[in-house]
Formats: C-alpha cells, sequence, structure tokens
C-alpha cells in the first residue's frame, strides 16, 4: 500500500504506464501490485536488449515513472534525454538520493493512509505491458488486462498445469521483466504460497545453495539456466532434498535433461508460452494412460511441450489455412485462441489475430491427446530437397554427447537442396572436439537427409536477451 499511496502522491494517474528495469527482488514485487491496484499499467523492460531497442520500446510505450535497479544507472543515464516521456527516474534504494537520474524508492513509499482507498475499476483495465524481443523486427507491446491476467494465474495454477498450493515454496528463475516471470508473481501469491526471488545471479552453484536454503518446492527458467543448475548438482553429487518439479519453457527442453532431473527425483515439466499468450499456453505432464510406458516411451511424452491449459485452444493449419487432424503426425502452423491471447499489439489499430486465432509462428503438431509437439519456429524450420527437417530435434541429439555444452542448427543455402543443416556446437570444457563422434550419433535415428553436412565448433553461443539462442547470428557466421 505504501508505494501506492506514493504513486498518487506523486500524480501517477490511471492507464499511464510505469516501467522498470529490474531484477526479481521484493521491490519489483511490490511495484508489479502496487500499479495494479490503482489501475496504472506496470510496464517490464528487459535490460538485456540493445541501448536502442530500449529507447524504442520506452518512448513507444510512452511511459512516465521508470524505476531502476542501481547496476542499470549507467544505462538510465543514457536513457533520460532519449526518453522525454518519463517525468520520474526512480532508483530501487531507499537510501539517500537517486544518483544523477532522480529520486529513490524510499521517497516514494507513503504511510499516510488517511483517505486512501483502493479504486474499483473495470476487470478489462489494463494491467500489464511487456513487449517482444523483436528478433524479426522492431518490438511490439503486448498489453494484459486484469481479467486475463487473473484468469491466467487461475489456469496456470491447475493441477494439470503448475499445480501451485499454499504448500509451495516457489522460486521463478525466468526474469521478472520476461512476460511477468510467466505469470508466477500472480499464481504463486494468489495460492498462498511463498515466494523466493533470487535476484540477478544466475549461477548454478548459487541457485542450488538458495533452492536448498529457502525449502524451493517448485521452481521455473530457460534450459541454459537449469542446465547450470543441474551441472553444478551432478559435478558434486548432490541431491535435491525439497525442490520437487521445475516448469522448462523458453527453449525447448532436451530430453536427457528431464531424464537427469527425474533420477534426482525433479519432475520436468516442459511448457510452451510466448510473450502474446500472457505467456502460458500448454504444460506437459503423464495422463493415467502413460502408466504402463518404459521409461524411454514416457520420456518421449515428456518431451512434448505438452497439453493446452484449460482456456486455451490449439488448431494445426496448412499453408492455405486448412485445418489438419490432431493426428500426433501431421505437422502444419499452430494457433491458438484463449481468454488470455492479445487481439492486437500495444498502440496499433490492425489486429493481430484473424478469425479469432492468433498464428504462433511455430510450426508442429497435436495428437488425440492434445499434446502439443513443436517442430520448429517457422522461421528455424529447415527445408531441405523438399523434406522438413527439425532443428530441434538435430539440437537434441547433439546435446546428448558428453563433451556438448550446448548446440544449434541452422540452414545454409544450398544450391542443388535448397538448405541443408548445419550444426554448431559449444564444447566443453577440455572436451574432444571431435565432429565424427557427435555426427556418429544420428546413424539409424532420423533419415541420412537430416544428417547436418558439416559441425562448426565456436567457444561461445551466441543468445538473445530472453536467454534464447541467437540463430540469425549464427547464420551471419556459417556465410
Amino acid at each position: 500500500m505504501d508505494l501506492a499511496i506514493g504513486m498518487t502522491r506523486h500524480e501517477v494517474q490511471p492507464g499511464q504506464r510505469v516501467a522498470t528495469l529490474a531484477w526479481n527482488t521484493y521491490r519489483h514485487l511490490e511495484i508489479y501490485y502496487a500499479t495494479a491496484g490503482i489501475g496504472v499499467i506496470c510496464h517490464t523492460v528487459n535490460p538485456r536488449l540493445s541501448r536502442e531497442q530500449i529507447t524504442f520500446i520506452i518512448n513507444d510505450a510512452q511511459d512516465s515513472v521508470l524505476f531502476y535497479d542501481a547496476q542499470f544507472t549507467e544505462l538510465v543515464d543514457f536513457l533520460r534525454p532519449q526518453c522525454p516521456s518519463v517525468a520520474h527516474w526512480v532508483l530501487l534504494s531507499e537510501g539517500a538520493g537517486g544518483g544523477s537520474a532522480g529520486d529513490n524508492y524510499g521517497s516514494w513509499l507513503g504511510n499516510d493512509t488517511r483517505g486512501f482507498e483502493w479504486p474499483v475499476f473495470d476487470e478489462n483495465t489494463a494491467c500489464g505491458l511487456c513487449y517482444t524481443s523483436g528478433t524479426t523486427g522492431a518490438p511490439k507491446g503486448a498489453l494484459y488486462s486484469h481479467r486475463s491476467t487473473v484468469l491466467h494465474a487461475y489456469a496456470s495454477s491447475h493441477p494439470n498445469a503448475v499445480a501451485i498450493s499454499a504448500r509451495d515454496a516457489v522460486m521463478p528463475l525466468v526474469p521478472m521483466f520476461h512476460v511477468n516471470a510467466w505469470g508466477l508473481p500472480y499464481s504463486a501469491l494468489m495460492s498462498g504460497a511463498k515466494i523466493v526471488l533470487p535476484g540477478s545471479n544466475m549461477q548454478g552453484e548459487r541457485l542450488y545453495a538458495l533452492c536448498e536454503r529457502a525449502g524451493v518446492t517448485l521452481s521455473a527458467g530457460v534450459p541454459t539456466v537449469w542446465k547450470g543448475v543441474l551441472d553444478h548438482a551432478e559435478n558434486h553429487g548432490l541431491a535435491f532434498s525439497t525442490l520437487q518439479r521445475i516448469l522448462i519453457g523458453g527453449a525447448a527442453c532436451p530430453p536427457h535433461m528431464i531424464a537427469a532431473f527425474g533420477a534426482r527425483n525433479v519432475t520436468v515439466r516442459h511448457a510452451w508460452g510466448m510473450t502474446e499468450v500472457s505467456p502460458l499456453g500448454t504444460v506437459c505432464q503423464l495422463l493415467p494412460q502413460h502408466a504402463s510406458l518404459s521409461g524411454d516411451e514416457a520420456l518421449q511424452v515428456l518431451a512434448s511441450q505438452g497439453r493446452p491449459l484449460f482456456g486455451a485452444r490449439f488448431k494445426v493449419v496448412d499453408d492455405a489455412g486448412n485445418r489438419l487432424p490432431h493426428d500426433g503426425v501431421s505437422t502444419g502452423h499452430l494457433m491458438v485462441q484463449g481468454n488470455w491471447v492479445i487481439s492486437r499489439y500495444y498502440g496499433k489499430t490492425e489486429p493481430a489475430i484473424e478469425d479469432g486465432w492468433f498464428c504462433t509462428g511455430d510450426v508442429g503438431s497435436m495428437d488425440a491427446d492434445g499434446y502439443m509437439r513443436i517442430t520448429d519456429r517457422r522461421k528455424d524450420v529447415i527445408k531441405s530437397g523438399g523434406e522438413w527437417i527439425s532443428s530441434i530435434e538435430i539440437e537434441n541429439i547433439a546435446m546428448e554427447e558428453s563433451g556438448v555444452e550446448l548446440a544449434a542448427c541452422i540452414a545454409e543455402a544450398n544450391e542443388k537442396w535448397g538448405e541443408r543443416p548445419v550444426l554448431f556446437v559449444v564444447p566443453k570444457a577440455g572436451a574432444e572436439r571431435s565432429a565424427e563422434r557427435i555426427l556418429a550419433r544420428y546413424q539409424g535415428r532420423v533419415a541420412k537427409w537430416s544428417i547436418p553436412d558439416r559441425v562448426v565448433f565456436i567457444d561461445h553461443m551466441p543468445m538473445t536477451a530472453t536467454g534464447k539462442i541467437q540463430k540469425t547470428a549464427l547464420r551471419a557466421l556459417a556465410t
């Protein structure tokens, strides 16, 4: 309440955008709820984006206030003259002074509650704003309402989804600036769960220690972060004493990672989502009919993106827009609709949906039980000699090799076949750089035309601001 009172005192008006450049901390969580409580829009900005992208996003949103962590002071000094709509730059510190860029958080806390009442407004009032990473053009804003946010929190807390209860201690490793940390700041508190906020340090050793110290039972993050945690546990022979399940999304989770966590009695729930879907659309877990499956067969189900959350609907269509059967084989463009799917981008007049459906940009299939399996992003799928090749499948097999730290497969132009797969590999420290060993793993497991033409070893994998592999940079390296 103190921050909400302070915002009101500073004349922040309903409908205005309040931006954040901040990590997963209690102050950031307070901003989430203070803004929502007075009808203000919380606009979480990704500090990993380029300065030019951040400038564009703040100006496009016309933010009136920006709260920032101290480590972003230099960035804020750059932004301040570039972003004239921002009237207040507030350092997330309760100490004196806000540096060269403005106020401090403590000065925005009002403790006089006399005469203050939480306003009442329509459920369709805007509540949050997140921008896409802009990998295929300028970033675009996805605006979330109170209604869509609450419905997403309800659906994601369901036992068939993330399954949050008051008995849980939830640690979101996915940043709070990335699609509202997948909604966990809302769903965890709505369920009465304890929430553990890890800050900015994503080192595997630290996260493991924090998980043990705080008694974390549920956590969520991208595969690269979980790889660091798993590597630390494996290298030191450690078990997880309280962690029961983890949500992995943002990129396809390699099956061997699901198996490795399972061996430590931690259940992986593979998820799919996107900024425009608030973000969760599907979550994976086994059904009763899977009880008789072998370990490898069950792993193949768990490696899928799972089944739709209640309130989300999917279909698969061909290039002409014709609906394809949910048979687990027919592959096409994945379309989604639901109560928390955007209808248009922020500030745009043209609709983002067609006939009520949003095109995800993903290519995949669905089976009769509703399990969705992503073949690729539409822009990443490889077509060689008329045959489709899944870069995700190629990458997952490469990651099984003990000496591989990270792997990414891209398409390279080929005069004869149109495109051919090329595999980029970051080897583990001290590991042999053997293309032959890696390529041998594909024999008998994929069609011959799917085997990469070559393996390129690199020291570092280029990553996007949201922790995904930056394939545009790899394509530039391949040419």
